[in-house]
């Protein structure tokens, strides 16, 4: 593991200016998945949201808790839905496509920094590479300017305790925050997250949790009584 003073001396080190991650059609939504999105009632969803190729019947989300459009492949799904299977397969290919351009940025800033447990860092601007999970056990802050892209590559499992927040800083925007996963995400309780998801595996929201940004899962999204909002 390093140590600490490795940790501050990477988190003065500026990383490299990086181009943004191009979600194509994908970035029209807050939550797309091809497996399914379930909501323990009440979610708070700002936003569209949709799934494809599974039927529609995949989503057991209440209209009541989305605003914003609903989309399907089918008849199937909610009564509220929009049925839109052309553009949910473009959608679908392009989150696919984002999620491959992420893993495969190159010449990372940082490396396994924490040895994967980053509580309590500032991760200033460039791109992140972990082979192995990353555990957040404590609030960190992103700080850069409007303009900064930052693109974290996971090998494993991204992991939020309880209570804990992600802070941003300096102008950074959610929506130029990339978090690249090939496990599964979990958010726990309460917990508050910033910016778009690129999910090989699941997204778990657990009870109360929060999330500025997008869920883009390659198989199912879980929420429990969450606030979602696409980032502005």
């Amino acid at each position: 593991m390093e140590k600490s003073s490795d940790l501050q001396l990477k988190e003065a080190t500026i990383g490299a200016v990086i181009d943004s991650v191009n979600l194509g059609v994908a970035g029209n939504f807050v939550i797309l998945s091809k497996t399914g999105i379930t909501s323990v009632y009440k979610s708070t969803i700002t936003g569209d949201i949709g799934t494809s190729p599974i039927t529609g019947a995949a989503m057991v989300v209440s209209c009541t808790e989305v605003t914003g459009s609903i989309y399907s492949v089918d008849a199937a799904g909610p009564a509220c839905k929009t049925t839109s299977a052309t553009m949910l397969t473009s959608a679908i290919g392009d989150m696919q496509t984002a999620y491959t351009d992420a893993a495969g940025r190159s010449n990372p800033d940082f490396l396994n920094l924490g040895a994967g447990t980053i509580g309590g860092t500032t991760l200033l601007r460039g791109l992140y590479k972990w082979t192995s999970s990353v555990n957040i056990p404590t609030d960190i802050t992103i700080s850069g300017s409007p303009t900064d892209v930052w693109i974290f590559q996971v090998a494993g499992t991204l992991k939020m305790g309880s209570s804990v927040r992600i802070n941003l800083v300096g102008g950074a925007l959610a929506k130029n925050i990339f978090w690249q996963v090939a496990g599964a995400v979990t958010c726990g309780t309460t917990s508050h997250f910033e910016g778009n998801i690129l999910g090989q595996t699941g997204i778990n929201l657990q009870t109360g949790a929060t999330i500025n940004g997008r869920m883009l899962a390659q198989t199912a999204v879980t929420l429990q009584m969450n606030t979602v909002t696409k980032p502005q």
